[in-house]
């Protein structure tokens, strides 16, 4: 059976298609791949796996050897997505299927276009599956690499062409379809969800490259930048009022301290529990209001935890805690609203728990100083080597995303553990170990140096853990210390909150 018919099986099987849409697919297929009629004999007879990876990757095979596409990753992501956009359902078809699945449970809508959107090839499960991840020191850790590295052939396309302007991101809401082009993903399998959130045109998608379960954007039809506000906050409870098994929550909207889009106004949620959600009350609050619950979360950030049964009152406080974060300082603790620019922000998470709306507002400053030009409420430089990035909205709430050169470049690591080499053999200066080595000395001064391999990745884990959540302890505004929650509660006590 060729790889076309393949394809063909796997999208009438998962209803991507249907029986009579079968010849139709065909047809589309064969203009795609510059074909005239099907091929009889192109593969032998394969059975159908749980993603339709294997097919593409062989009909990009043959549009590689034909001349079709070029053989670069990005020629054949841009080709592989035409063609699964090829059985993909009509976006009229998938909304007509999630609003019908919707009107019995939102719970079951979510769930079957999740399911659609892995099967159409959006969401990169076999990518996804490349990804290391385990859990330590109470941080869930993924090693990602599912996003694969930039050819430089595909570097030198993008560099020579023309910047379209359309759609303006990534996330703008003329994707669906989309064609791509060097530097911008296609699109053709993309689908996405409309929604009414308090009277405005917003829309929902799944992340291709999720990093937990059912991880979903959800995005204003306007391409504006994001804003933590009062509309925001009501957005937040308008999503969870419409899918109550989701979180939903937003990335501050502050350069160092914000997600790598902040020129397009949106939050992330999805059905999952972080690390943060199991985290306990470290100091309990009461509030002006009784009908809130209040604490200070037991984490490396600044979090506090709002709970009430009633939405109004809850978005009324955090605008109260908004307002008075953004223009507060406490110098004594380094704290400044503004220098050259404002400071202060809020990174906020809802969802519903046992009843109740639980409110999670995590405190944020992006001040940088000659010491900590990257950000002093950021990773120190001494944790560059594991994280370097900005601390978004996924781990503050403690699932933590490291770069996908730590697979490799940790194996050298372990040899220093389990004795493959010795101390004595000291990485050149410019080697990617040489970075790690300091940890790995005190590494082996811990642990030694006769480690089974096993005991080596265990070591390993750990100690990523006790890095993890100083890159958390870093980011906090308020640390977990005497000094820092006497001037957490400091603050809340203007915004009407006080110790138990």
């Amino acid at each position: 059976m060729s790889a076309m018919e393949r394809l063909l099986d796997f999208a009438e099987r998962t209803r991507l298609i249907e029986t009579e849409d079968r010849a139709y697919a065909r047809n589309c297929l064969l203009e795609a791949m510059r074909l005239d009629a099907p091929e009889e004999n192109a593969n032998a007879e394969a059975p159908l796996g749980d993603t339709m990876t294997e097919a593409l990757n062989a009909l990009c095979d043959d549009a590689v050897r034909r001349g079709v596409i070029n053989d670069t990753g990005e020629s054949r992501d841009l080709f592989s997505a035409k063609l699964a956009g090829c059985v993909t359902p009509s976006p009229y078809e998938v909304r007509a299927r999630f609003f019908e699945k919707y009107r019995r449970s939102p719970e079951k809508a979510t769930k079957w276009f999740y399911q659609m959107c892995r099967d159409a090839d959006y969401i990169k499960v076999d990518r996804i599956r490349k990804n290391a991840r385990f859990f330590a020191e109470g941080l869930e850790i993924t090693i990602n690499l599912s996003k694969p590295e930039k050819d430089p052939r595909d570097i030198a396309n993008a560099l020579k062409s023309k910047a379209a302007g359309y759609p303006k991101c990534m996330l703008c809401v003329e994707n669906p379809g989309y064609a791509g082009r060097p530097g911008f993903p296609a699109r053709q399998n993309h689908r996405m969800i409309p929604l009414n959130l308090n009277g405005e045109s917003w829309h929902m998608q799944y992340s291709p490259y999720l990093y937990y379960n059912e991880h979903c954007i959800v995005l204003s039809d306007i391409h504006r930048p994001m804003a933590i506000s009062e509309a925001g906050f009501r957005r937040l409870f308008a999503f969870v009022e419409q899918f109550p098994h989701y979180f939903l929550g937003s990335n501050a909207d502050l350069p160092i301290v914000g997600g790598s889009i902040l020129t397009h106004d949106h939050f992330q949620g999805g059905n999952y529990e972080f690390p943060m959600d199991r985290a306990g009350d470290e100091i309990a609050l009461t509030a002006d209001n009784p009908a809130i619950r209040a604490s200070i979360v037991d984490w490396p950030m600044s979090c506090l935890r709002l709970k009430s049964t009633d939405a109004e009152t809850l978005v009324r406080k955090a605008v109260q805690v908004l307002n008075a974060w953004r223009g507060y300082s406490d110098e004594a603790l380094g704290v400044y609203a503004e220098t050259d620019q404002k400071h202060n922000t809020i990174t906020p998470i809802l969802r519903r728990a046992g009843g109740e709306w639980k409110l999670d507002l995590v405190l944020r400053n992006n001040r940088t100083s000659a010491e900590n030009p990257l950000g002093i409420f950021h990773p120190h430089a001494d944790l560059h080597h594991i994280k370097k990035e900005n601390i978004g909205l996924i781990e503050v709430m403690g699932l933590m995303i490291l770069p996908g050169r730590l697979l490799t470049e940790l194996k050298d690591v372990e040899a220093y553990l389990t004795g493959e080499r010795a101390l004595t053999d000291v990485p050149a200066a410019d080697a990617p170990l040489a970075r790690h080595w300091d940890w790995t000395r005190e590494l082996v001064s811990r642990f030694g140096s006769a480690n089974t391999p096993e005991q080596a990745t265990e070591i390993i884990h750990k100690g990523l853990g006790e890095k993890c959540r100083r890159v958390l302890a870093d980011a906090g505004v308020y640390k977990q210390t005497p000094e820092g929650r006497e001037g957490f509660v400091r603050f809340l006590n203007t915004c009407g909150f006080d110790r138990a």
